[in-house]
């Protein structure tokens, strides 16, 4: 108690420094929870392209989401490459056709060949409902995000590109591409992508030959990534992307949102401390006689160094946790109004949470330590002496 009574002497004084820090925690939380969720996003697909090589049509950018077709057809020149233990075909577009650009992974539909299963390791659990069935025809499995801004519920309907479709399971949350994604048989989401092509490449396709992607699962022992240069150099007309060009392209965004993270950091370094260390100087030059008459009844050097520390370390503590309901309330709040069109922009992890509060506290002692080296080297014969 006579730490915090001595910290808020002068109230309005103490408020200021408190909110300094506040201010530099809360923007490091804010902008830290949407690192976290980009992070946790590229760590997702990381794990699910760790194993795996995915293969799209040429005129298709590396490490881009394709949404050029490419001819199933293509499956059996993919499994003939050596090292190619099975080959699926999926179709990718996006939920809406006039979609714009989105924090993350843009919500989409998807369908597959079924052929991965069995080779498949990265597995989605179900929150509600089953699974889809090779059998299924205008049946749809949603992702825990995109669920929320469609209102989707088991055995209810749903519009997808313009047709009906029902629900007949949830996915449980993973914080990756599946949470933002409609699952929907191949035959129904080719028949989707044939609609909206050309009407001049309708004439030039059948819809049961489109697909935008090929997974290609390499045999036990195969390296992923030279499998994926294998078959850049067998198969013509095919970009090959192996885990690394994923890993390459899109954890260099995550050094962006890092930077911001630094920059924050410091900015809450430099005027946060830069208030500690006025606070806690103006406290030592206040209360000088009272240095001097705990020195001269034999209060050591480290009593006295230790007594400042602590109420710096409190100020620092208290604008940490400040800062940090504040930006926890603040993401809990955005994501809650954004929740309906399926986008969650923050996640506040434990880790964030503790590295928040423990760099105030870091910050506090840090910026004290100097005003409570100058208490401790005052003369008491001189302090005593000062009015």
């Amino acid at each position: 108690m006579s730490t915090v009574r001595n910290i808020f002497r002068r109230r309005l004084r103490a408020f200021l420094t408190i909110f300094g820090i506040t201010i530099g925690v809360f923007a490091l939380v804010v902008m830290g929870s949407m690192a976290e969720k980009i992070n946790l996003l590229i760590d997702g697909g990381t794990r699910y392209y760790s194993d795996k090589v995915i293969i799209s049509d040429a005129s298709t950018s590396m490490g881009a989401i394709s949404t050029t077709p490419i001819s199933v057809g293509r499956i059996p020149e993919i499994e003939n490459v050596p090292g190619v233990a099975r080959a699926s075909a999926s179709v990718y577009m996006l939920l809406k056709k006039d979609q714009g650009m989105s924090m993350g992974v843009p919500q989409g539909i998807m369908g597959t060949d079924m052929r991965q299963v069995g080779y498949e390791k990265f597995k989605l659990t179900m929150a509600a409902g089953r699974d889809l069935a090779p059998s299924d025809r205008g049946k749809a499995v949603v992702g825990s995000d995109v669920a929320k801004a469609l209102n989707a519920q088991v055995g209810k309907r749903i519009e997808l590109r313009g047709e009906m479709f029902e629900v007949v399971g949830i996915y449980n949350k993973t914080l990756t591409a599946p949470d933002n994604t409609v699952t929907i048989s191949m035959a129904d989401v080719q028949a989707l992508l044939y609609a909206q092509l050309p009407s001049i490449i309708q004439q030039q396709v059948k819809p049961e030959q489109l697909a935008t992607g090929i997974t290609a699962y390499p045999q036990s022992g195969v390296d992923p990534n030279q499998l994926a240069t294998t078959i850049q150099g067998t198969v013509s007309g095919v970009n090959a992307n192996g885990p690394k060009a994923f890993t390459d392209q899109f954890k260099s965004a995550t050094k962006i949102f890092n930077s911001i993270i630094f920059g924050v950091a410091l900015i809450s370094l430099l005027v946060g401390g830069l208030s500690v260390v006025n606070t806690m100087t103006m406290s030592v030059f206040e209360r000088t006689r009272e240095i001097g008459i705990r020195k001269a009844i034999g209060a050591s050097h480290r009593q006295i160094v230790g007594q400042f520390l602590i109420e710096s370390a409190m100020i620092g503590f208290l604008g940490g946790v400040t800062g940090l309901a504040l930006g926890w309330i603040t993401s809990i709040a955005v994501n809650a109004v954004m929740a309906s069109s399926g986008t969650v922009l923050f996640l506040v992890t434990p880790r964030l949470a503790l590295g928040s509060l423990a760099f105030a506290i870091v910050l506090g002692v840090g910026s004290g330590f100097y005003p409570s080296l100058h208490a401790a080297r005052l003369k008491p014969v001189l302090a005593l002496r000062y009015e």
